[in-house]
C-alpha cells in the first residue's frame, strides 16, 4: 500500500511541477534496514508480545513496568485494546512467517466483541475493568475517538484474517457513530457521548479546562485514519462520503493557513482560543489551545493516506497542505541542537515568533515524525529542506534518547528533556506499541522497495 501511495503522489508531484521521484542511493540504507528491523522486532514486538496478553480475563494488560513486567492496574481502555489488535494484525502481514501475531490479534478481537461492545445501546465502552465491566466516567462513557480506534483495529484484523464477524462489528460501530455522533449540519463528529450515545453538549457545568462537549482535531484525525482502513476493505458509498468529508474538514478548516491545526472547536467549528487571556491563563488551558507538532506531522501522513484510499488522483491540494504542516513543524517545533519534535508551542498575540511552551518530547510524536519525514524525503527528494537529513537526525534522536537499550521498548519521553522517564512505565492505557511499530514498519517497507 505504501508503495502505491508514494507512486500516486509522485505523479501528483510531476503534475504540479513540485519535484520528481527518484530512488535514494544512500549507502547507509542497508544499515538503516538492519537498525529499523531490529528496533521493530527484537526491541519492540518481542518485548510486548505475548507478554501483554491477558489469558485470565481476555484482551491485553494495560500496565507494563519499565523492565517489561506486568504491572498492577489493568482497567482496559478501548483505544489501547484496539491498538494492540491493529499492531498484531499489521505484524501478521509484515512477518508472514510468524502467524502467532494473528492469534494475538484474534485474542483482542474476542475481548472487544464480548466485553467492550455495548449490546444494549451500541457503541464501544471507553473503559472497562480488567474483567470487562464498564467503568462509567462522567463525560467519557463513550467517545468517537475510542470507537474510531475500534474500527481501525477491527478493519485491520479483518484484512489479515478474513474474519467476517470482525468486519460486521466494524460496520456496526461505523453506523452507530453515524447515528449518534455525526453532525449533519456542520459536518464532522461530536466526540463525547453519554452511555446511550446521546451527545454531551457544552455547558457551564464543565470547567474551562475540560474538553467535554467540544469537537476536536484528535478524534477527527483518528476517525479519518479508521475510515481509511475500513474503506480499503469495505468500499461503501456512505463511508466514502464521510471519509472525504473528514479529509476536507481537516485539511481546509481544522488546519490553519500557517500550517498547524487548531485543537478544539465549538459545534460550528469555531476554534476554542484563549489568545485574549493572560499568559498565565493561556498556559493553564494548554491542553485545549496550543500548537501540537506531533499531531501536525502525523496528520500530514494520514491525509495523504486517506487521499490515496479515495483515489483522488493528482490531489495537489492535500499534498501541498501536508508538506506545509511538516515544514511548519520543522521550522517552529524542531530542536535544532539535539533533534526531535517538541510537545507544543504557542503564538502569543504580542510576539512575532512562536514560543515553545512545552519542550518535552513524547515518544509517539517522534515515531510519527520518523514516518512522515521519510515520506517527505521520497516525495520531495530535491527540496531545500533536505527531509532525508531530518529523517536521519530523527532516527538518531530516537536511538539515543527514546529507545531503552537495557530493557527494550521506548521511553514515554525523550531523556534529553525528561531524564526521569527512564524509570517510568513502558505501558499504560495511553501507551502501547502502535505509533512506533507503524512508523518502523512503514519506513522499512519504503526502504526495501527502494533497493
Amino acid at each position: 500500500m505504501m508503495r502505491a501511495l508514494l507512486y500516486f503522489f509522485f505523479s501528483a508531484l510531476i503534475f504540479t511541477g513540485c519535484g520528481t521521484s527518484q530512488k535514494s542511493e544512500s549507502p547507509d540504507n542497508q544499515i538503516l534496514v538492519q537498525e529499523l528491523g531490529y528496533a521493530a522486532k527484537e526491541q519492540l514486538m518481542d518485548k510486548w508480545y505475548p507478554l501483554a496478553l491477558d489469558h485470565d480475563d481476555g484482551g491485553y494488560y494495560s500496565q507494563i513496568t519499565q523492565d517489561f513486567k506486568i504491572g498492577e492496574k489493568h482497567d482496559k481502555m478501548i483505544v489501547t485494546q484496539a491498538r494492540h489488535i491493529w499492531t498484531n494484525a499489521k505484524a501478521a502481514g509484515f512477518y508472514p512467517e510468524n502467524q502467532t501475531y494473528l492469534d494475538y490479534s484474534e485474542h483482542g478481537f474476542q475481548f472487544l466483541r464480548d466485553k467492550m461492545w455495548d449490546s444494549v445501546h451500541g457503541g464501544f465502552h471507553n473503559l472497562v475493568t480488567k474483567e470487562g465491566e464498564p467503568v462509567l466516567q462522567k463525560g467519557q462513557e463513550k467517545t468517537a475517538y475510542g470507537n474510531a480506534f475500534a474500527i481501525y483495529g477491527l478493519a485491520e484484523y479483518y484484512r489479515a484474517s478474513g474474519n467476517e464477524e470482525a468486519l460486521e462489528l466494524a460496520k456496526d460501530a461505523f453506523y452507530w457513530l453515524e447515528k449518534m455522533a455525526h453532525d449533519p449540519e456542520h459536518k464532522g463528529y461530536f466526540n463525547t457521548l453519554e452511555i446511550d450515545g446521546t451527545t454531551i453538549k457544552r455547558t457551564s457545568e464543565w470547567p474551562s479546562t475540560s474538553d467535554v462537549g467540544y469537537k476536536d482535531q484528535n478524534s477527527s484525525i483518528h476517525l479519518l485514519e479508521a475510515f481509511t482502513t475500513l474503506y480499503e476493505v469495505w468500499p461503501d458509498e456512505l463511508l466514502r462520503e464521510r471519509l472525504e468529508e473528514l479529509l476536507i474538514l481537516i485539511r481546509d478548516t481544522i488546519t490553519t493557513d500557517k500550517g498547524h491545526m487548531n485543537l478544539f472547536f465549538e459545534q460550528d467549528w469555531t476554534p476554542v482560543s484563549f489568545k485574549d487571556k493572560t499568559k498565565e491563563e493561556i498556559k493553564r488551558h494548554y491542553y485545549l489551545d496550543h500548537v501540537s507538532f506531533g499531531h501536525d506531522v502525523e496528520t500530514a501522513y494520514l491525509m495523504l493516506e486517506a487521499s490515496h484510499a479515495l483515489g483522488l488522483e493528482n490531489d495537489s491540494v492535500t499534498l501541498q497542505k501536508g508538506k506545509k504542516m511538516v515544514d511548519h513543524s520543522l521550522s517552529t517545533g524542531w530542536d535544532q541542537e539535539v533533534g526531535g519534535f517538541y510537545d507544543g508551542g504557542y503564538y502569543f498575540p504580542d510576539e512575532k515568533e512562536i514560543s515553545i511552551v512545552n519542550s518535552k518530547k513524547n515518544w509517539w510524536a517522534q515515531a510519527e515524525g520518523l514516518n512522515t519525514l521519510f515520506i517527505m524525503s521520497q516525495l520531495f527528494p530535491e527540496d531545500e529542506r533536505n527531509y532525508r537529513r531530518y529523517f536521519e537526525e530523527q532516527w538518531d534522536y530516537i536511538q539515543t534518547y527514546i529507545m531503552d537499550d537495557e530493557y527494550g521498548g521506548w521511553y514515554e519521553w525523550g531523556l534529553d528533556q525528561t531524564p526521569q522517564a527512564k524509570d517510568d512505565l513502558k505501558g499504560h492505557i495511553w501507551k502501547a506499541a502502535y505509533h512506533n511499530f507503524r512508523a518502523l514498519q512503514n519506513v522499512l517497507k519504503m526502504l526495501k522497495e527502494e533497493n
